[in-house]
C-alpha cells in the first residue's frame, strides 16, 4: 500500500494534518482502535485562544511562561499562540459547534480556566473534546482521498537504514501496521510520515488518559533515532475516582471549590476519618493541582494507602444534585451516594508534557518524519503544561505540518520488504505479558510518581532493564500481538521518563525531587540523544 502521507493516530492532530492534506494528497489515518478512541474525544475544557479584543497575545504568551516555570520555549510559543485565532476559526468552518453566546465578539462563549488571566476557552459545552473529533470524524470518513485503516496498530517505522537502497541519507519511509482483525501485517509506503498518538499515560498505574496512550510514537521515534525531551515532567490530575469500573473518571476541582475536604479513609486507626490538608498548606484543600497532588501522594505512601477520601456529604442532597449532575449519576452508578458518602480518590496521570523534539513544521530529526500533538515537544509546555493550550497545540501545529509537507518534492519511490515472521512461533504464555505490564505501571506509580528520590527512581531504573531484557527476548521469538506492542513501547518511555528525571537536580514544575528540593537558577530542558547503531 503506498500514499503521499500516512498518519499514525486518530485525535485531533492527525485529523487535522489529513484535513489539510487530503485536497492534493493520497492520504491514509492509522487509528490502532476506532477513530474517536484516543484522548482528544476525553477532552472536557476547551481550547485557549486569543478571541476578544480585552485579551492580547502578550498575556496568552505570559500566563503560558509562568505555568510552564521558566522552560517553555518563548519562539514556539509566540507562534502557536499568534496562530490561535485562525486555528480555531478553521474549526468553525468544518462546523464544531462550539457553545454560542451573541453578546460575545465572535459569537461563542468564553471561558476561564486556572491560570489564565482573561476569559478566552472557547468550548463546547463540557465535551469540547468529543465535538471537535465527531465534526472531523465526519469530515475525514467522507473524504475520497483518505483511507482510514482503523483497527491497525503501527508496529515500527521503516527506515532507510533497514532497506537495501544504495543510498545512505537516512529517512522515513514507511510502517509496517498489523490489521487487529484478520492478523496479516501490512506494508504502509509513505513519502511523509506523521506521528500522531498522543501521550504515555498508561505507563502508570492511574491516568485520566484511554487506553491507547501507550507512547507508541514517542517509542518508535526514539528507535528510528529521533531525540527526546523534558519527558520527566508528567502532568497529574489529584482526584480521579477510584474505583475498578470508574475508568478513570475525574472528579473535578469544582468540589473542594464548593467546600469538599480531602480525607484520611474512614478505618481503623487513630488517624482515621482525618482531614489532612491544612497540614500541607494554609490553603488546604483550595491549594493549586500540583500541591494537592503531592499532599495526597504523601499520605498515601506513608499510610500505604490505595487512596483517599473528598467529603462534600456536609451540603445538602438537593445542592449537589444541582451543582454536580454528572458526578452524582455516575457515582450512584457505581454504589457511592455522595450525599452521603465519601468519594475515594487518587491522582492520577493526565498529559506527557515532553515527547519527541520537533520544529514548528513538525519535524522530526529523521528526514519524512513528523510529530504532531501529544506525542511531540515543541517547547509550548515546558515543565507544566497551562490549561486547554494542548488542543490548541494540536490544530495549529498540525495546519503547520501540513503545508511544509505539501510544499516538498515527491522522493523516488523505493521498494519496501514484506514483514517476516519467518522465523517467530505463536507465544507460549501470554501471562508474561500480563504480568510485565502490571509490575511496571505499579513500580512506575511508586518510584517515579509525584514526588521522587534518587534511590526510587534508581530502582525503577533497575527493575526497566531487566524487563526490556525480558521483553526484548519475547519480541525476537514470538509473533505480535497488541500488548506485547504496546508494553515494550511502555517499558521504552518508561525508559526515557527515568533517564530524564535523574538527568535533572532541582525540582521544577511537574518534576519534584526530594533530594533536590530547591530550583536552579538556570532552566534547561533534558534533552535524550539515541545511541546511533
Amino acid at each position: 500500500m503506498k500514499f503521499d502521507v500516512a498518519i499514525i493516530g486518530s485525535g485531533l492532530a492527525g485529523l487535522s494534518v489529513a484535513l489539510h492534506l487530503a485536497e492534493n494528497n493520497k492520504v491514509a489515518v492509522i487509528s490502532k482502535r476506532a477513530l474517536l478512541d484516543g484522548a482528544s474525544n476525553w477532552a472536557q475544557g476547551g481550547i485557549a485562544a486569543v478571541l476578544d479584543s480585552g485579551d492580547s497575545h502578550e498575556q496568552h504568551i505570559n500566563d503560558t511562561l509562568v505555568a510552564g516555570a521558566g522552560l517553555c520555549d518563548e519562539s514556539a510559543t509566540r507562534f502557536i499562540v499568534e496562530n490561535g485565532r485562525a486555528a480555531i476559526e478553521w474549526l468553525i468552518e468544518q462546523g464544531v459547534p462550539f457553545t454560542p453566546d451573541s453578546s460575545a465578539e465572535l459569537g461563542f462563549h468564553l471561558t476561564r480556566e486556572g491560570g489564565h488571566s482573561q476569559r478566552r476557552i472557547i468550548h463546547a459545552a463540557d465535551a469540547t473534546g468529543h465535538a471537535v473529533q465527531v465534526t472531523l470524524e465526519q469530515k475525514v470518513r467522507a473524504h475520497p482521498n483518505i483511507t482510514l485503516l482503523e483497527d491497525h496498530y503501527a508496529i515500527d517505522l521503516i527506515t532507510s537504514k533497514k532497506v537495501a537502497t544504495g543510498d545512505t541519507a537516512p529517512r522515513c519511509l514507511g510502517l509496517y501496521a498489523k490489521n487487529v482483525k484478520t492478523g496479516k501485517v501490512l506494508t504502509l509506503a509513505a513519502n511523509h510520515t506523521v506521528l500522531a498518538t498522543g501521550g504515555a499515560g498508561k505507563v502508570y498505574l492511574y491516568t485520566t488518559n484511554p487506553d491507547s496512550a501507550t507512547g507508541d510514537g514517542i517509542a518508535m521515534a526514539w528507535r528510528a533515532g529521533c531525540r527526546v525531551a523534558n519527558m520527566e515532567f508528567i502532568q497529574f490530575h489529584p482526584t480521579c475516582l477510584y474505583h475498578p469500573y470508574a475508568k478513570s473518571f475525574l472528579i473535578t476541582e469544582a468540589i473542594r471549590g464548593e467546600g469538599g475536604v480531602l480525607k484520611l479513609p474512614d478505618t481503623e486507626g487513630a488517624d482515621a476519618g482525618m482531614r489532612f490538608m491544612p497540614a500541607h498548606d494554609e490553603r488546604a484543600e483550595l491549594a493549586p493541582r500540583d500541591v494537592v497532588a503531592r499532599a495526597i501522594d504523601f499520605e498515601m505512601k506513608k499510610r500505604g494507602l490505595d487512596h483517599v477520601d473528598l467529603d462534600i456529604t456536609h451540603k445538602s442532597p438537593e445542592f449537589l444534585k444541582e451543582h454536580f449532575p454528572t458526578i452524582y449519576a455516575r457515582c450512584l452508578e457505581l454504589g457511592i451516594d455522595i450525599t452521603r458518602q465519601a468519594i475515594p480518590v487518587v491522582p492520577a496521570v493526565h498529559f506527557t508534557c515532553g515527547g519527541i523534539v520537533t520544529d514548528l513544521n513538525g519535524r522530526t530529526d529523521l528526514p519524512g518524519l513528523y510529530a504532531v500533538g501529544e506525542t511531540a515537544y515543541t517547547g509550548l509546555h515546558g515543565a507544566n503544561r497551562l490549561a486547554s493550550n494542548s488542543l490548541l497545540e494540536c490544530v495549529v501545529i498540525g495546519r503547520a505540518t501540513a503545508k511544509f509537507i505539501a510544499q516538498q518534492e515527491k522522493p523516488k519511490a523505493i521498494p519496501l520488504p514484506a514483514w517476516d515472521e519467518s522465523r517467530v512461533t505463536d507465544a507460549d504464555e501470554e501471562v508474561v505479558i500480563s504480568h510485565n505490564w502490571d509490575e511496571l505501571r505499579r513500580f512506575m506509580w511508586n518510584y517515579v510518581g509525584i514526588v521522587r528520590t534518587n534511590k526510587r527512581l534508581e530502582r525503577a531504573q533497575h527493575r526497566i532493564r531487566l524487563l526490556k531484557e525480558e521483553i526484548d527476548e519475547y519480541y525476537a521469538h514470538f509473533r505480535i500481538s497488541r500488548d506485547l506492542l504496546e508494553l515494550r513501547n511502555l517499558v521504552q518511555v518508561a525508559s526515557l521518563i527515568v533517564e530524564s528525571a535523574l538527568s535533572r537536580h532541582e525540582s521544577r514544575g511537574l518534576h519534584y525531587s526530594q533530594d533536590y528540593p530547591e530550583t536552579l537558577a538556570k532552566a534547561l530542558p533534558s534533552v535524550l540523544t539515541p545511541q546511533r547503531r
